[in-house]
């Protein structure tokens, strides 16, 4: 499934509350996973796509030996902007940059890592044939996809609650392209189509999704994501009105003091 036009911009105010919301909400738990898998590895130069603001890149810089030098990459600037803000204890080249055409040579990595951005590439296939391509003779191609949204417990009830406000035309950006991309024959075809000829390992990875109120994830959703720009296409003053009704909806199934959603990821592995 491609991506439509419009849902990998993360740009105003969308970095900043992405980080502050949905980074501990659903991005935390999967950052320290991807960052376990390669930390045994024998690694010199980690190269990682789709970095947004740096959730698995402070993972990485804690886990590997500081004599691995790390890339971080990502299509929007404010996302990197974002990500610079943050405390690494460590260098970081920071580089804009389309997954689709990266601006490296051939077999410059040990390892290419994606948290969470491959849903969002246009040419999934021409995004794979670029990781395997800045990727050395043995070198590994780590990336983790969210599952369908069924799974998801947070975004699904998001998702259904904006049908009461938007009963014609619901914004179906949760759905479409962050649990868009989960079928594994699909991804396994993708990645033969980008030049891989080992069969990839694709693991299902659940976790708890954790919030001090029911409103820090609808605003992480609504305000932290292009789901936004959707709502604010159909009504430039809804989004406060979207918001409330989302906090209410997981009030309601999740409680209203404290919430504790099921998340579930794939995690997938393949080596050049």
């Amino acid at each position: 499934m491609n991506s439509p036009q419009g849902d990998n911009v993360f740009a105003g105010s969308i970095p900043q509350i992405y980080e502050t919301h949905l980074v501990p909400l659903i991005f935390e738990p999967y950052a320290k996973d991807l960052a376990s898998r390669i930390a045994s590895r024998p690694l010199a130069r980690v190269l990682e796509i789709a970095a947004g603001t740096g959730a698995v890149t402070r993972e990485l810089s804690a886990v590997l030996p500081q004599s691995v030098s790390i890339v971080a990459t990502d299509l929007n600037p404010g996302m990197l902007t974002q990500a610079a803000t943050l405390e690494i204890r460590r260098p970081i080249e920071w580089r804009q940059a389309d997954a689709m055409q990266l601006p490296f040579e051939n077999a410059e990595f040990d390892a290419v890592v994606c948290q969470f951005g491959v849903m969002f590439f246009p040419e999934k296939p021409k995004a794979f044939r670029e990781a395997r391509r800045v990727l050395k003779p043995g070198g590994v191609f780590l990336f983790n996809v969210w599952d369908r949204i069924q799974e998801n417990e947070f975004a699904d009830t998001v998702t259904q609650s904006l049908q009461s406000l938007f009963p014609h035309d619901p914004p179906r950006f949760l759905d479409r392209t962050p649990h868009g991309y989960f079928d594994q024959r699909t991804i396994e075809l993708d990645l033969a189509q980008g030049g891989f000829t080992m069969p990839p390992e694709i693991t299902s990875v659940s976790a708890r999704s954790r919030a001090a109120t029911s409103e820090i994830p609808s605003i992480a959703y609504c305000q932290g994501t292009p789901l936004r720009d959707e709502i604010e296409a159909r009504d430039a003053s809804a989004l406060a009105k979207a918001t409330s009704i989302a906090t209410d909806a997981i009030a309601r199934q999740f409680g209203w003091g404290p919430v504790d959603g099921k998340i579930q990821a794939l995690v997938v592995t393949v080596e050049k």
